[in-house]
């Protein structure tokens, strides 16, 4: 009996090690850092009392005259959040500096290894100040082990990161790969080299938020799908994405049970659209009012916000949005908007979550700016996305949709399973105003201005009752049905009920060569 006590005493005691990660007193710097610790994190993140903890007792290999910590600057396991089964990795700040050395990597490696496995999503916390130097290459390789798995691991199971402290060099590039990255405001950045290599190597001077922090990754790099205002507010942002997510790609989201009313009517949407076609209003609006009580979580809000991509729900049933955003630069394709919206399509596709597309687009971005940026490659991988998706595929032309950018957004003849119109629909090669410019430039050449505005004034109101309306469309059988607006909650979850046994596949090939 004094035996096994002592041995448990020796359990107990090296468990409490464990714990307390680099001691009390980095503990203390953290925390008056505003930050939380490893295991705190995971603590305030999951169900209470379901995490179990993997490798506590794992060490670094005795490099150089390291001290030895129990866990080695990271933690890691499974446990429940919602009820249902996560992995979670965290790294341990108050430790090296969260550095990354070879244990450390191999850990989250096993971790990786297990959601595969098992079939569960991967959640990581970031907070590290990169490779760990004493290492050399063990801690390089470490990287590139993770990164192996996240491409592994894109399209099977979700990947989640948090940033909440640094992340810099080498560890920016998992985060880069997985499929969402929350940032915490103040406390998180990301970059490739820091400040002080940067003004070495190019003499611009800039602090770590200037350089890679969370408003930056939000609105210029589109690096950061979410801003948290603290880590508390990370938990909850990461456990509502949860909800709209499967297990893994064999899976469909759970449902959740729903009473808002399937044919619940918006008489507001039958007045939303302005009379004048060149007003802008807020598609935010249109969604809200459509899914279930108007829970709507944005995806990459602040970054090309002139499209809109983001979760909502009908009839308890996650759905993946997609909307032109007509009071941002008319709801204009750019490169940026391209990207985003072919990036979030391709991600419901993979996880089994059917699409919507709500379509007022005037067209593609003209001008240099544009095109030096790529916007033919870019557009080119929205279209790639939409006719590569085979989960079923809801598409509601509200406004405007001219020219390729109406082919590039859900249209029917990129595999649409249902595409309805609006009465306001004007779907047509061109604007009215650009068109009778094309069509009458010569016939008008010689007027004089004031009959020249008033040529134009009548070809305008002409070339609209011919062509900008929805009826021509629906005539040849692009447009399945001209709905009334106030109907369209109804005329969606329908739609989705009845695509529930769609069946699609693409050509067999080891992977298509989406343009990049």
């Amino acid at each position: 009996m004094e035996n096994i006590e002592a041995k448990l005493k020796i359990l107990k005691d090296m468990r409490q090690r464990a714990r307390m990660g680099g001691g009390e007193k980095r503990i203390e710097v953290q925390h008056d850092k505003g930050k939380y610790t490893a295991r705190e994190r995971i603590i305030r993140l999951v169900d209470e009392g379901s995490f179990e903890e993997f490798d506590m007792f794992m060490t670094h290999r005795g490099v150089g005259d390291m001290e030895e910590y129990l866990s080695d600057g990271v933690v890691t396991g499974h446990a429940t959040v919602n009820g249902r089964q996560v992995a979670i990795f965290s790294q341990d700040f108050t430790v090296f500096g969260g550095s990354l050395g070879e244990m450390f990597a191999k850990k989250i490696c096993k971790i990786m290894d297990y959601a595969l496995k098992v079939g569960i999503p991967v959640i990581g916390m970031n907070d590290s100040g990169g490779a760990r130097i004493q290492e050399g290459v063990l801690g390089l390789a470490g990287y590139a082990d993770i990164f192996l798995r996240n491409v592994s691991a894109s399209g099977v199971i979700p990947q989640i990161s948090a940033i909440l402290g640094p992340c810099a060099g080498g560890a920016v590039y998992s985060p880069a790969i997985t499929d969402f990255n929350i940032m915490a405001k103040d406390i998180s950045y990301m970059f490739v080299t820091g400040p002080k290599v940067v003004k070495t190597v190019t003499q611009e001077e800039v602090t770590n938020e200037q350089l890679g922090g969370s408003t930056i990754h939000a609105t210029k790099s589109g690096v950061a799908h979410f801003v948290a205002e603290n880590e508390d507010d990370a938990f909850d942002l990461i456990r509502k994405l949860l909800t709209f997510l499967p297990q893994n790609n064999m899976e469909e989201t759970p449902p959740v049970s729903c009473d808002d009313p399937i044919s619940r009517i918006e008489d507001d949407l039958n007045y939303i659209i302005p009379s004048d076609p060149n007003l802008p209003y807020d598609m935010s609006q249109i969604i809200e009012l459509v899914v279930d009580h108007g829970d709507f979580l944005a995806v990459r809000r602040r970054w090309a916000p002139n499209i809109i991509t983001g979760f909502g729900r009908f009839n308890g049933r996650a759905v993946g949005i997609i909307a032109n955003q007509p009071s941002h630069l008319a709801g204009v394709l750019d490169n940026k908007a391209s990207r985003k919206a072919a990036a979030f399509i391709r991600f419901c596709d993979a996880f089994n979550i059917p699409i919507l597309t709500f379509v007022d687009v005037p067209g593609f971005m003209p001008g240099t700016v544009q095109e030096y940026e790529g916007i033919i490659l870019n557009g080119a991988k929205l279209l790639y996305a939409y006719a590569e998706a085979t989960v079923p595929k809801i598409t509601i032309i509200t406004r405007k949709a001219y020219g390729g950018a109406y082919d590039v957004m859900g249209s029917k003849h990129l595999r649409g399973d249902l595409n309805y119109a609006w009465p306001s629909a004007e779907i047509a090669v061109m604007g009215p105003e650009g068109a009778v410019k094309v069509l009458y430039g010569r016939e008008a050449k010689n007027m004089e201005p004031e009959k020249l505005k008033e040529f134009y004034t009548a070809k305008e109101k002409e070339y609209r009752e011919k062509f900008a309306n929805p009826y021509d469309a629906a005539k040849m059988g692009y447009i399945d049905d001209v709905i009334e607006p106030r109907n369209s909650r109804f005329r969606i979850i329908r739609g989705f009920v009845s695509l529930v046994g769609k069946r699609d596949s693409n050509l067999p090939r080891k992977h298509g060569c989406i343009p990049l």
